[in-house]
């Protein structure tokens, strides 16, 4: 490397990794589904951090103590996996910048791609300072609560970008008719509530995230998981409709396959939160249950992303016409 590469490389790594390096279309993918996948591993780790009332092992941010970065010998295990939760957060920050590198350096260079990459680590980066704000108010539910809709918002966003780096960037078209994208984008708003009052259950509910005494959503727990349930069976029942109603308008397969994998991750959601309710709230039928909120929100998403396709954008040729008009210039 020349000294001319290594101040281009300081001053733009990405322009300067994306000139010498094309990735493969898979490559691309599979990093856009790490990051994915990552966003759901910190949502289910940080619901381990809840459950075992580890939320407040490291009792200050950034630092884990006062004094040290780290969990010190005199510290327990709650300090490990609250601290261990910390730095799973620097594992998705690397899935990103992956997916971002790979976005930048794909041939032809696709700026929509990367921008959604971006987003990503902004909303990390966000997530972590909020984070932070959560521990240091001592597990407030309603910070606690808008720390999991942020990281579901991560969700959304690498959803589409998986999406996104399996299709071109042509005009889309939609694949069904305007009632059923609109009854869709129902299901999708019906599915967000469904989450937000996921946290309020969290919230007033007996899982604090602290063994010590930790401030509650001043709502009856059992009133907010029935709620919880009622929109649960919506989305259910518009997920079933949506079938129906796709085979009885011939729709392509893309969008009745994504339709039927999300009334399976539904009934199985359906089946733990139940069981879990019944069985009052064992930690492990939790965590199985938030696992399963983030797979319900992505399958939502994909049958969002299902109605329409997207072909390879196609640069403007001129036509015969311009051709022959060009020649007789010439």
């Amino acid at each position: 490397m020349t000294r001319a590469d290594a101040v281009a490389a300081l001053r733009n790594p990405l322009s300067f990794i994306a000139g010498r390096w094309t990735p493969q279309p898979r490559t691309v993918q599979r990093s856009a589904f790490s990051a994915l996948v990552m966003s759901v591993v910190i949502v289910v780790t940080g619901g381990a951090v809840r459950l075992t009332g580890s939320g407040l092992g490291c009792p200050t941010w950034p630092k884990c103590t006062a004094h040290s970065l780290a969990p010190t010998g005199a510290m327990n295990f709650h300090s490990a996996i609250e601290f261990g939760n910390r730095m799973l957060t620097y594992v998705l920050c690397a899935a990103i910048g992956w997916a971002i590198i790979a976005a930048r350096s794909e041939k032809p260079y696709r700026r929509s791609l990367t921008r959604l990459g971006w987003v990503q680590f902004w909303l990390v980066m966000s997530n972590a300072v909020l984070g932070g704000i959560v521990v240091l108010v001592g597990l407030n539910p309603y910070t606690v609560a808008a720390h999991f809709l942020l990281a579901s918002a991560l969700i959304a966003v690498a959803t589409v970008m998986w999406q996104r780096t399996r299709e071109g960037d042509g005009t889309p078209r939609p694949l069904v008719g305007k009632p059923v994208q609109q009854m869709v984008w129902f299901l999708v708003a019906a599915s967000a509530l469904l989450i937000a009052v996921g946290t309020v259950v969290t919230g007033s509910g007996p899982h604090a995230g602290d063994s010590s005494e930790v401030e509650r959503m001043p709502l009856d727990w059992e009133t907010v998981s029935k709620l919880h349930a009622v929109l649960a069976w919506i989305v259910v029942t518009l997920t079933f409709a949506l079938w129906f109603v796709l085979k009885a308008v011939d729709a392509p397969a893309g969008p009745l396959h994504r339709t039927r994998e999300l009334f399976l991750i539904l009934l199985s959601q359906g089946v733990i939160g139940y069981v879990q309710y019944f069985t009052n709230l064992p930690e492990a039928l939790v965590g199985l249950h938030m696992l399963g909120s983030g797979l319900v929100w992505i399958g939502v998403l994909r049958v969002l992303l299902a109605l329409r396709e997207r072909p390879e954008a196609v640069a403007d040729l001129p036509g015969p016409a311009a051709e022959v008009s060009v020649g007789t210039r010439a």
